[in-house]
């Protein structure tokens, strides 16, 4: 072990408070292992759910680890130091499960990358009795596994406080019967809201399609396994709870909801997290109250915090607090005036929008719900409130969309700039676009990507003709990131192969030649619509949602029809029964 790293990691876990640390030989190992750096992986609340849900259990001592900065992985390298924890400094091999938490497609070459550097086997196949078994949560685990089911044990479907505690309950217990690793995986394979790969069988047609999922003959797992979610949030309090300065957003994270009821036709996680969940407001404010000690800025969690129904009576709450506050995001239908000057108020300088598309043919296909008129409301609430710069998140390369979409576009930004400018605002008017993705369990999930060229093209131009104007500023995400996102996002099993190819030879940037020399086709994953009953890599996944919704949800995108968002009483996706609607708050 390097000395250097490990007193890193030391001061590291001085500067924190509210970790776990236990006696040796206490409980079971478990390291929980967020595939980015330290920095990142801190300011993602889901880390900190799962680490305190593990910890509070009587037989489970669980520490994080993290992908070492730019700087420290050369030294990683070359004194072979393999990863380690943050708490004791242990190698991952050490321990007896690693739980990675997966919230982007980018992070899957580090997964890889963490498992070879802790002399770990990256194929599950080829793990013996002592390896550690490895499982995965969060939003890419749930919405399509496939393209790392060659090198995770376990998946976790859904969300993980309602799947991990008998999870570990099963694993532990089939641990102390002595049952070998093949027997653990079968007992756990047939628990609602668990995948487990090795148990299934995928084959293809001749053109490379998937033609089925089946559980292996003599396999005890279903046919379909059904997400997992957690339909009381006032029994599970999702906060920040190991704080530390060193992380991408200094907050103190509090959730106040969880799904989306909005039907936003390219929002994987609108349809996945369905249905929308709100915490009572007494909880939040406990939380908040919890959160004083350490007199950092609030930072609310949800899928649109303005539509909180107590939003108001919250952010009175905070402010009467003495502590600033953020949101995560928030629609501008909804935003609400004491929103906005809370969020002045709490030093905010740049308010964000997300209108995705310029004019209001392209929002009706993709149902976002959102007109101009709420656009200029939102930006007069924020300059009134004394906020001077404004951001607008855009996509490029949306179904349907034409170039006169792009002129909206174009016009959109140009009128929003003059008003600002009218109002006395002369601050920075951003454009964040980014190529659009289609995604698993959307309505958009038969059809193909945007040409990538196309999507350039639009992006040259966009960035082109806004540079002319003073005080509007355009960033792009990179569409050659974005077109390897895809190919995660939508790909099968055979993609796995060529994500462990790329990453011997040096991650992402190696994934195209990785694909070819897999003989695999990136325009099949890209380019090609899939066919209304096509079986899809993920189809042993059961959302609640009916493929047939999707399915005419796509047709009604692509005759420009718009659908209400969740109702009491609705049926109509089929996540909801009536036996849910009590006390349902949309």
């Amino acid at each position: 072990m390097d000395w250097a790293l490990s007193k890193k990691l030391k001061d590291t876990l001085a500067a924190e408070q509210g970790y776990y640390r236990f006696p040796a030989g206490t409980r079971t190992r478990v390291a929980l292992v967020y595939p980015n750096t330290y920095f990142v992986g801190m300011s993602n609340l889901g880390l900190h759910v799962v680490y305190e849900l593990l910890n509070s259990r009587g037989d489970v001592a669980c520490e994080r680890a993290f992908l070492p900065e730019k700087k420290d992985w050369i030294r990683y390298q070359n004194t072979r130091t393999p990863i380690l924890t943050v708490e004791n400094q242990s190698p991952l091999a050490d321990f007896s499960m690693l739980a990675f938490v997966v919230s982007f497609e980018m992070d899957y070459f580090h997964i890889l990358t963490m498992l070879m550097a802790s002399h770990i086997e990256a194929h599950a196949a080829q793990r013996g009795e002592r390896d550690p078994l490895i499982i995965a949560g969060g939003p890419c685990a749930t919405f399509n596994p496939e393209p790392l089911a060659p090198f995770i044990d376990v998946f976790i479907i859904g969300e993980g406080e309602a799947v991990l505690p008998r999870l570990m309950d099963t694993w532990q217990q089939a641990r102390c019967e002595g049952c070998r690793r093949q027997e653990i995986l079968e007992r756990l394979s047939v628990l609602p809201g668990v995948y487990v790969p090795s148990c299934y069988t995928v084959s293809y047609h001749e053109d490379g399609s998937v033609a089925a999922i089946t559980p292996k003959a003599h396999s005890r797992a279903p046919e379909s396994v059904s997400r997992q979610w957690v339909h009381d949030l006032d029994a599970f309090p999702a906060h920040t709870v190991v704080v530390t300065d060193n992380t991408e957003f200094n907050f103190y994270l509090i959730e106040t909801a969880r799904g989306c009821g909005r039907h936003c036709r390219f929002c994987m996680a609108g349809y996945c997290f369905r249905r929308p969940r709100n915490r009572s407001l007494s909880v939040v404010e406990r939380e908040v109250d919890a959160a004083k000690r350490f007199g950092k800025k609030i930072g609310l969690m949800g899928a649109a915090i303005s539509d909180y129904p107590e939003v108001d009576a919250l952010t009175a709450y905070i402010h009467e607090a003495g502590l600033p506050m953020s949101v995560a995001s928030f629609r501008a239908d909804s935003v609400t005036k004491p929103l906005v000057d809370s969020l002045a108020a709490s030093g905010l300088k740049t308010l964000t929008l997300a209108p995705e598309a310029g004019s209001a043919r392209l929002r009706a296909v993709i149902n976002k719900g959102i007109e101009e008129e709420d656009l200029f409301r939102a930006m007069h609430l924020g300059i009134a409130a004394g906020i001077r710069n404004f951001r607008l998140y855009l996509m490029v390369g949306l179904p349907f969309e034409t170039d006169e979409d792009i002129d909206a576009m174009v016009d959109l930004a140009r009128r929003l700039k003059d008003e600002m400018e009218q109002s006395g605002a002369h601050g920075l008017l951003t454009l964040s676009v980014n190529p659009f993705i289609p995604k698993p369990f959307t309505p958009f999930q038969w059809l193909p990507m945007c040409d990538r060229k196309t999507v350039e093209n639009r992006l040259k131009y966009l960035e082109k003709t806004l540079r002319r104007r003073r005080g509007i500023e355009v960033n792009i995400e990179s569409p050659k990131e974005a077109y390897v996102q895809e190919v995660l996002s939508r790909g099968d099993r055979r993609v796995g192969e060529a994500l462990y190819f790329a990453c011997e030879r040096g991650g992402s940037k190696a994934f195209k030649r990785a694909l070819k020399m897999c003989a695999l086709d990136p325009a099949f994953f890209l380019y090609r619509k899939r066919g209304a009953e096509e079986v899809f890599p993920w189809e042993m996944l059961d959302m609640g949602v009916r493929k047939g919704y999707l399915y005419r949800e796509l047709e009604k995108a692509e005759a420009g029809e718009t659908s209400r968002a969740c109702f009491e009483g609705c049926l109509r996706c089929g996540v909801c029964t009536l036996e849910d609607y009590a006390g349902f708050r949309p």
